[in-house]
């Protein structure tokens, strides 16, 4: 996707050919700075302080920093380090799990003088992965989006989504903003509604910018704001990401996706959910065992913006002293989701729908390692 109109992706080799550059998310959008990680505490560091997030580009920084870790020393050691080390930064994501998976089947059986480079060419083979799983997620879902502009001749198709699941989130494209941007850059007319995602503003900070530098038409509202507009005939598809779905259609996504999976419902508004094949957990069936990411209390006391004379500020914004509590997560049952829309196509929000389109991961108790080689 494009910023200031030069395409980006959000992670990549750098010019070296060996450290990894990426879109340091914390900045934005106050400041597009480009951060270069040279060894595994980086990564690290990067997933954990969320300079990079979104399931699936957690999952390629991952493979990355393994890689870095791998060209210092290639033992079983160093190997065995780093993945303990990355896999304890963000417990939600399951791609997080599936690509040191991944990236350890292939370089476990090698001699350690030759883990690095075969590291490498897994990380980059997941992150292509990723783009081409967009990229057909995005296909399937243009289908729905066509299907409401008919409907509704005359004005844009109302979405609203939710956090950030698009190109910030994955490499590029997006999981749930690759139908939109695909409506857009072909001429189908689409409102999207921002959430801005209280407490790190996900929405308000990340999905207005991308969404304002590829020119899609947007609006940024509260997060309570949801359901009112959806009550007025305003949402015409609710359409969000995950960060673990489970083998049954249970989905696991950024704190509030829930709420407005019930709004949708009593109001009658579908409700869609991006999901990239490697965001699915086998091994779960029921949401409730979802682990929770708790966050600092930090991210719900305090709030960053731009000040009137240009400094980017953090401000208190609770009495001292105040317990917080942050989880991260929440989760949205099966049975409040319309469907979900994979690289391979629409499902039911079952464990008989996915295993229509997936049926070789069925049973497998493990992550899905389907399109690596989204």
């Amino acid at each position: 996707m494009k910023v200031n109109g030069v395409p980006h992706r959000s992670i990549s080799l750098d010019d070296d050919g060996w450290s990894v550059r990426i879109v340091d998310q914390t900045a934005l959008p106050h400041a597009f700075d480009l951060l270069r990680l040279t060894d595994v505490e980086e990564a690290a560091r990067a997933i954990a302080d969320m300079q990079v997030r979104g399931a699936p580009l957690v999952g390629a920084t991952a493979a990355y920093g393994l890689a870095l870790a791998l060209r210092v020393s290639g033992s079983d050691a160093a190997l065995d380090r780093a993945g303990k080390l990355l896999a304890g930064t963000r417990p939600t994501a399951v791609n997080l799990r599936w690509a040191l998976e991944r990236v350890r089947e292939v370089v476990e059986p090698l001699a350690p003088a030759d883990r690095a480079e075969a590291a490498y060419r897994v990380a980059a083979g997941i992150a292509d992965a990723d783009v081409d799983r967009n990229r057909r997620i995005g296909e399937h879902g243009l289908r729905l989006l066509r299907d409401l502009a008919a409907r509704h001749p005359g004005r844009p198709v109302e979405i609203l989504t939710h956090c950030n699941a698009g190109w910030l989130a994955t490499v590029d494209w997006g999981t749930a903003t690759a139908p939109i941007y695909m409506a857009h850059d072909g001429g189908l007319a689409v409102h999207v509604w921002v959430d801005e995602t209280r407490p790190r503003n996900q929405g308000a900070g990340l999905t207005a910018w991308e969404l304002g530098q590829h020119g899609v038409p947007y609006t940024v509202v509260v997060d309570n704001a949801g359901g009112h507009l959806m009550q007025r005939g305003r949402v015409d598809l609710c359409l969000v990401g995950t960060d673990r779905t489970t083998a049954a259609g249970d989905v696991g996504n950024k704190i509030g996706t829930y709420l407005k999976a019930l709004a949708a419902w009593d109001n009658g508004v579908p409700f869609y959910v991006a999901v990239p094949s490697s965001s699915i957990d086998w091994a779960l069936d029921d949401g409730r065992d979802i682990p929770i990411e708790e966050r600092a209390a930090d991210e719900v006391e305090r709030v960053t913006g731009r000040a009137e004379d240009g400094r980017v500020l953090r401000v208190r914004v609770v009495p001292p002293g105040s317990p917080v509590a942050n989880p991260a997560f929440d989760v949205t049952p099966a049975r409040l989701v319309s469907g979900l829309i994979t690289e391979r196509g629409i499902a039911e929000a079952s464990r008989e729908g996915l295993a229509g389109l997936f049926a070789e991961y069925v049973g497998a108790g493990r992550a899905a390692r389907g399109g690596v080689g989204s």
